[in-house]
């Protein structure tokens, strides 16, 4: 089988505003032109049955609001955390600041405020994206000690959970970067993230808009629990975004050794 190679995959955005406006931006750029480079968390596949409806997803890892190529004041106050998700013609930016529900007003103001989940057209908001998914060889490991054994030696292990109801099929692919290993009982656990979770009740054109961020853990083949972020009370009237609402599913879990 193949598997994806995750250190060297990445999401490139270009924006050019010499070419096009700015539209998820929250100050002037210095400079009119940016390439991102954005390591990948994360993978999906949704199709659904009866339809020819398929479509990928890639899930940019986290990274911060910033002024790239100034001489000082690089980083924006108040920050956020921003998170990349796309498919093949839709781009999301998820920006999270110290509190849930806390926005900034997009650059130009004109644009009016800008929502906690931006989801806009990749033609009409940046100059291109490029995904870059490299896959390798790989191998499914069928039994504990298989997985054990390759834990303790140190292989790169990937995962993929199959999620399923009676509309559609989600293959979430993830690589596994911490996990539990046990050689005196064969147990294994993977305690990783984040990952895409869909919400598999949407209609196909409201499926990025109900992906929520999670963490995985299992320890077989039939079954997971999430722990998804969620707006989180911390005081009267106060929320943020933290992980701690768990969710359990009855899914096909297989660990992939990568590059065997």
């Amino acid at each position: 089988m193949q598997a994806i190679d995750f250190p060297h995959s990445f999401l490139t955005f270009r924006i050019d505003t010499l070419k096009k406006p700015p539209r998820t931006m929250t100050q002037k750029p210095p400079y009119t032109l940016n390439n991102a480079r954005i390591p990948l968390d994360a993978y999906l596949t949704i199709s659904e049955r009866g339809t020819d409806f398929s479509e990928e997803y890639v899930l940019g890892v986290s990274c911060k609001t910033e002024q790239v190529g100034v001489e000082k004041n690089i980083w924006h106050m108040p920050n956020a955390d921003f998170i990349p998700i796309c498919s093949s013609d839709t781009f999301m930016a998820i920006k999270t600041y110290d509190l849930a529900n806390k926005g900034a007003t997009l650059y130009p103001p004109s644009l009016g405020e800008q929502p906690e989940r931006q989801i806009s057209s990749i033609e009409e908001s940046l100059d291109s994206l490029e995904v870059d998914l490299p896959r390798v060889a790989g191998q499914v490991l069928k039994t504990p000690q298989a997985i054990v054994e390759a834990v303790l030696a140190n292989q790169i292990l990937n995962a993929r959970t199959t999620i399923e109801n009676d509309r559609y099929t989600a293959i979430l692919e993830y690589p596994i970067k911490t996990i539990n290993a046990n050689e005196r009982d064969w147990v294994y656990q993977p305690d990783t993230g984040p990952v895409l979770l869909p919400d598999l009740n949407r209609d196909t054109e409201d499926l990025m808009a109900g992906f929520e961020l999670a963490f995985v853990g299992f320890n077989t083949s039939r079954w997971v629990e999430f722990i998804v972020r969620v707006p989180t009370p911390v005081g009267e009237g106060l929320c943020v975004y933290h992980y701690s609402k768990s969710v359990r599913m009855d899914v096909v879990n297989e660990v992939v050794q990568v590059g065997k």
